[in-house]
């Protein structure tokens, strides 16, 4: 879907579909395979579509873990003049993460989320913030326990899994706001499926311009 934005200067990116609720057994696995795509500012999505091409200030990647299945969201606000170039480089990192990732990058996920886990307890406020969302969803109060060990038990069979399982490139809702002028003919060319146009003053329920 397009949405117009008549003379914006960037495209923003929303892409997704569904993801899993927040009791998933494959919490520990999901959430290193999501560091590696766009979890963190060394991510994949990060280094391509920022480091490597240059195309915005940050991508990034998530899953909205809920009671029932939350949604799985890839967003970034891109140069309106490299749009089309970033859903390509959007499209190869999504297919690219269902494919088994080097057992390095794979180690410094683990790493990177055992590390963090001290931090998001320092406070009252962020102790709270941790175990709110176990007693609302039913998680074992444990959970903080056997969190290190179970990131570390995640294996390049548990990230592809969980990969293959929840992010199917073919099948995600890609919505794209931007100055559709601009923008349209070259997302076209890269025949992504069906395209939809809307007026941003539609989506946003805005009165119409006398």
């Amino acid at each position: 879907m397009i949405v117009d934005k008549p003379g914006a200067a960037q495209s923003s990116f929303r892409i997704g579909g569904i993801g899993a609720p927040r009791s998933t057994s494959d919490y520990f696995a999901l959430q290193v395979m999501n560091t590696i795509l766009g979890g963190a500012f060394t991510s994949r999505l990060m280094q391509n579509l920022r480091e490597t091409h240059g195309y915005t200030y940050g991508a990034q990647s998530g899953f909205g873990l809920r009671r029932s299945a939350g949604p799985f969201i890839a967003s970034a606000e891109v140069v309106t003049a490299k749009t089309d170039s970033a859903l390509i480089e959007f499209t190869k990192e999504l297919r690219a993460i269902r494919e088994p990732v080097p057992e390095d990058e794979l180690a410094k996920a683990k790493r990177y989320l055992q590390l963090g886990l001290p931090g998001n307890l320092e406070t009252t406020g962020g102790i709270a913030s941790e175990f709110l969302p176990l007693i609302a969803y039913g998680i074992p109060l444990d959970f903080f326990a056997t969190a290190v060990q179970r990131y570390d038990a995640v294996t390049q069979a548990d990230v592809q899994r969980v990969a293959r399982q929840y992010i199917d490139p073919d099948r995600l809702t890609v919505v794209i706001v931007g100055d559709r002028k601009v923008i349209e003919p070259g997302l076209r060319a890269l025949k992504p499926g069906e395209v939809v146009i809307r007026d941003i003053r539609d989506v946003l329920g805005a009165p119409p311009t006398p």
